[in-house]
């Protein structure tokens, strides 16, 4: 079994990812949030059909016993909120490739310190007893397991109404102020272009001199959904690191389109009144380099740091702080930079709601 676990989950007391963990001698706990390429799972993945199985409540979901291979060597489970898994699935298009098991579940759930959207939703550690149970066709093996998660349940409510201060205090409430850029950002949304560019760039103390250059553009309409995608052929040579760092194939980079073919295309996607919304100034750097026109610019950057207070540190550390707008923008580029610009969409829906 391996579970794959969203890193705010970790930090739920009650949380029972880690007890299934412990509990299942065979098990493995990964944590993060895009595990496209993570070793585990691209080998998990790469295996004959039906060896192993997700997990995950679907129309096209199988039942428990009615996989048409037998039970799996491997059964993966995605620990979260619903809206966390949900999230997750949409960022790692590898998890959504693998088979789906289902569960009706044979009685409800009791997870009672924490709510589920529906009675029938169950905890990590109840829906894996129960499919484990269908699996081996011993129901009464993984009934310990329950066992375990109703008493540390039951242990909680104990705790919590014999504790003489409650858990939440009323605070007061604090009026919300303004936040200029979100007001912009509604203001000017009919216009705003999400847009975000990778380079080639070689070491400053390298053998190779000169400025880094644009090899991928993506883009986004936001009102509308126009796309605007390019991988774009090196004019210098390519950096070593640079397929590592932008997740895309050597050759496919050298095999790119013209930089001339790419900013025709870029001019004729641009209308005047767009307003760009990018992470710092870089990307817009880039294309003035070659010859891109200039735009309005809404840094993301800065206004994430405003919202939040403090620097976030990047784009995928922002959308995660920023995540509980419920806001998940589907990957539809290659590489680093379609994950990227999907996070950026993500973060301009959170930033402006």
């Amino acid at each position: 079994m391996v579970l794959l676990q969203h890193p705010r989950e970790r930090r739920v007391a009650f949380g029972t990812a880690r007890m299934t963990h412990l509990a299942l001698t065979n098990s493995e706990l990964h944590v993060g949030l895009d595990f496209e390429r993570h070793p585990r799972l691209r080998a998990l993945a790469g295996e004959p059909e039906g060896s192993t199985v997700l997990l995950f409540p679907s129309p096209d979901a199988w039942a428990p016993d009615a996989l048409p291979w037998g039970p799996p060597r491997t059964l993966i489970v995605v620990d979260g909120t619903w809206v966390q898994a949900a999230k997750m699935l949409a960022r790692n298009p590898l998890l959504g490739s693998l088979p789906r098991v289902g569960l009706a579940p044979a009685r409800p759930g009791n997870y009672r310190i924490r709510r589920e959207p529906a009675p029938h939703c169950l905890a990590t550690v109840e829906a894996v007893a129960e499919v484990l149970a269908v699996f081996e066709r011993d129901p009464g093996r993984f009934e310990p397991l329950r066992t375990a998660f109703e008493r540390m349940v039951d242990q909680q409510i104990v705790h919590k109404t014999a504790r003489r201060n409650p858990y939440h205090r009323q605070r007061r409430r604090l009026q919300p102020r303004s936040d200029p850029m979100a007001l912009e950002l509604r203001a000017r949304r009919p216009d705003l272009v999400v847009v975000h560019g990778e380079a080639n760039a070689h070491p400053s103390n390298g053998r190779i001199p000169g400025p880094a250059e644009l090899i991928q553009l993506l883009a986004l309409r936001v009102v509308t959904g126009e796309r605007f995608a390019a991988t774009i052929a090196p004019r210098r040579p390519l950096a070593v690191s640079a397929p590592a760092h932008l997740e895309i194939d050597r050759a496919e980079i050298l095999a790119g389109e013209a930089i001339a073919s790419t900013m025709a295309r870029w001019r004729g996607f641009v209308r005047p009144a767009d307003v760009f919304c990018t992470w710092g100034k870089y990307t817009l750097d880039l294309l003035r380099a070659e010859g891109g026109a200039e735009r309005p610019l809404l840094d993301l950057r800065e206004a994430t740091t405003r919202r939040l207070g403090r620097r976030a540190g990047g784009i995928e550390p922002a959308a995660e702080l920023l995540e509980r707008g419920g806001v998940c923008m589907a990957r539809w580029a290659p590489g680093r930079g379609g994950r990227r610009i999907a996070l950026l969409a993500g973060i301009v829906e959170a930033l402006s709601a």
